[in-house]
């Protein structure tokens, strides 16, 4: 049926298991699209709602696999879990109630506010090896820690899926991380991922599964894979995956899966990669050498070891007071995370020290919560002075009250979680945000420093002793199973056709779907440029989380927050460009809402990765309802680019990249050669300056044939209902 060489991959058996007409499949590293039959959808609520919303406008009756909602965004971090989860079910009532009802009419699980985040629910629930799973969130390749293929998306994927229409995925190439070696000591599975995000960039991963293999895998407990894939994320990896072993087969049996590993075990030769396979790059890694390692500041592949952070800050003028540290998130929550943060908390307690920063703990959902109140673990860590969370994202996605310093105030924090970029965590641009294991979180925020290095220097007690922290220890699970704490799930009802989803008119949190117009035939002449972008530019500069999340449902309302956080090359400012049509100077948005209203069609102009980090479509959606037409950058972001498509607009990039420098703020740009669109085949743009003159550059693009009929239609949506009728 294949290449005998397309079958020896782990992540290959899975996705191609998975292949809707596997005979009739055209397989090409790279440059084929796949379309696959994913078996589940999983949406954490702030995607959820626009994903319902489009699959409402859709028309169909019912989900056509089994798919499940998670409350996790929307919770925001101000007094500790249980306050902050009741203010966050009384100010999100409309939406919770929103998702509740429609997952019951549409046949969708819904899993309420506190049972966890999206991930460690995957992970604990629906994971298992050889599944291939989509999550409209980025980190969803999380699930690869259980030999699964999990993979994030944008909504309008998921409703695809959910509508039993065959998902499309280009097919993706293979890179080869071989494990030699035993992790030990003070050194973690976080390291791995941070070590290879400084390997790779935050780039380097783009159009690849990431599959980890070799004898240093066994060291390693299934949460800790979890959190490697997890990350795989910031390296724009489409997934990652680790072959099905031993520490597998326990967590499934741990997390009341039993009769999973016991079918796990008898095909295990089809869930780890055959001897001899070929991967398109190979990176090594040997546990036994490999230190402790923190990332930072801004992004999240600026790689250093934990020795060396103290003297590079110092060099770089970044602030070496640690004012908090924070773990927990998706990354870094689970059981064995909290025992090892645990255990340097009671090593302080005992020589009577307290954190000299600010702490925060994060469990990762309800059973994990349960678990470690019941264990101690929890007591340890408030008692060494930290607050505990509710189950949620928090301070990760920028749900966090931060009081502590001003917007503006430079100063340092240190997370276990996945991503930080600029202001991402509490909106302050002037915050350092270091990314590392929870471990080395814990430990700093002990000394107070990025100074302090755990392996090597020593504390001072009260009563002047010096000593060192003992390297962490916790075990991969709990001795006596875990507890499942509070029952959160609604499994939907059998029939849910005779029940309503009402969407009130007049809601600034909540708004029905209007169509996209279709493309009227033409090529699209005289886009003015809205922004040209400088440098990097993610989903969270082209849409902000934070406070705006509560504004996920309502597209005119989130509309505001278009571009906000973009460096307009034009003047290096934020949020600050020309409108053309007055002369004056206003917000992106104000601006694109104005070329709106005056039928001023526009287009984006952007740098390299653009779009990195959230699979939220958002960034999608709101250049396409502000009449957005093309996007032209140097290079995409996977999931990014995929949203764009499937909202019609084009994504395109340099054939040249340093066409880029050819483009000023205020030219106009025509995008010729529509009429005869195909696949790999260039377009063109006429680019239109002020001053009379014009030049001509090439614009290529990934459109297969199906992604074309999506422009034309006006969206993927759009083309769905056509099918239709």
């Amino acid at each position: 049926l294949f290449v005998s060489d397309l079958l020896i991959f782990n992540k290959e058996k899975i996705v191609y298991g998975h292949l809707d007409d596997p005979a009739g499949q055209e397989i090409v590293r790279g440059r084929t699209y796949l379309r696959l039959r994913p078996d589940r959808v999983a949406m954490q609520d702030a995607t959820a709602q626009m994903a319902m919303l489009q699959f409402i406008s859709s028309g169909l009756p019912k989900v056509a696999v089994p798919s499940t909602i998670h409350c996790d965004h929307l919770i925001e971090a101000q007094i500790g879990g249980a306050q902050d989860l009741q203010r966050a079910k009384e100010i999100n009532q409309e939406v919770y109630k929103f998702l509740a009802s429609a997952g019951a009419k549409y046949g969708v699980g819904f899993w309420k506010p506190g049972s966890g985040i999206i991930h460690q629910i995957i992970l604990e629930n629906y994971a298992y090896p050889g599944v291939m799973l989509i999550g409209t969130d980025s980190h969803t390749p999380n699930g690869g820690g259980l030999g699964s293929i999990c993979i994030g998306v944008g909504g309008a994927d998921a409703v695809d899926v959910m509508a039993g229409i065959p998902w499309e995925l280009k097919c993706p190439n293979v890179i080869g991380v071989k494990l030699t070696g035993t992790l030990s000591g003070w050194t973690s599975p976080k390291d791995v991922i941070l070590k290879v995000a400084g390997i790779l960039t935050v780039k380097g991963g783009t159009g690849a599964i990431v599959e980890y293999h070799g004898p240093g895998v066994d060291s390693i407990s299934c949460t800790g894979m979890a959190t490697i894939c997890n990350m795989g994320a910031e390296i724009g990896a489409t997934t990652s995956v680790f072959p099905y072993n031993h520490r597998m087969r326990t967590y499934l049996e741990k997390t009341g899966r039993g009769e999973i590993a016991a079918v796990a075990n008898e095909n295990q030769d089809l869930l780890v990669p055959d001897s001899g396979c070929h991967y398109d790059q190979i990176i090594e890694i040997n546990l036994s050498e490999l230190k402790p390692h923190i990332n930072g500041p801004f992004t999240p592949d600026l790689a250093h070891p934990v020795s060396d952070i103290g003297s590079v800050a110092e060099k770089n003028g970044w602030p070496l007071e640690v004012k908090v540290g924070l773990i927990g998130s998706c990354t870094n929550s689970s059981y064995e995370d909290m025992g090892r943060a645990a255990s340097l908390a009671k090593q302080a307690l005992d020589k009577g020290l307290k954190c000299k920063a600010q702490f925060t703990v994060t469990p990762g959902s309800e059973q994990i919560r349960a678990t470690i109140e019941r264990d101690g673990y929890a007591k340890l860590l408030r008692d060494v002075g930290g607050v505990v969370l509710a189950n949620a994202c928090g301070p990760c996605i920028g749900q966090w009250d931060r009081r502590d310093v001003k917007k503006g105030e430079k100063n340092t924090i240190v997370t276990s979680f996945n991503r930080n970029f600029t202001a991402r965590n509490d909106a302050n641009p002037a915050t350092h945000a270091f990314v590392t294991s929870p471990e080395i979180v814990t430990a700093l925020a002990i000394a107070g420093t990025l100074k302090f290095n755990p392996e090597t220097d020593f504390l001072t007690a009260p009563n002047g002793e010096k000593f060192k922290l003992e390297p962490p220890t916790g075990d991969e699970l709990p001795a006596r199973d875990f507890d499942p704490g509070q029952d959160t799930y609604q499994h939907p009802p059998a029939d849910g056709s005779g029940l309503r989803v009402d969407v009130n008119p007049q809601s600034n949190r909540l708004q029905l779907l209007e169509p996209f117009d279709k493309w009227n035939g033409k090529d699209l002449e005289d886009l003015q440029v809205l922004i040209k972008v400088k440098g990097k530019c993610t989903t969270d500069h082209i849409s902000a989380a934070g406070p705006w999340l509560k504004f996920r449902g309502h597209l005119d309302n989130i509309s505001n927050n278009l571009l906000i956080g973009a460096v307009n090359i034009e003047n290096d400012a934020v949020n600050k460009i020309r409108n053309i049509l007055t002369g004056e100077f206003g917000g992106v948005p104000d601006v694109a809402r104005y070329y709106k209203k005056h039928n001023v069609s526009w287009v984006v102009v952007g740098d390299e990765n653009y779009g990195e980090g959230s699979s939220r479509e958002h960034a999608a959606l709101e250049p396409r309802h502000l009449g957005g037409r093309a996007i032209i950058v140097k290079s995409f972001a996977r999931i990014h680019e995929t949203n764009l498509k499937k909202q019609g607009l084009l994504p395109l990039t340099f054939s040249n990249p340093a066409d880029y420098d050819k483009i000023r703020p205020d030219d106009k740009i025509s995008i010729v050669g529509l009429k005869s669109f195909a696949p790999g085949k260039p377009l063109e743009a006429i680019i239109k300056h002020s001053d009379g003159s014009s030049e001509t550059i090439e614009l290529n693009h990934t459109f297969n044939e199906t992604q074309i009929e999506w422009f034309q239609a006006g969206s993927a949506l759009n083309k769905m209902k056509e099918l239709q009728k």
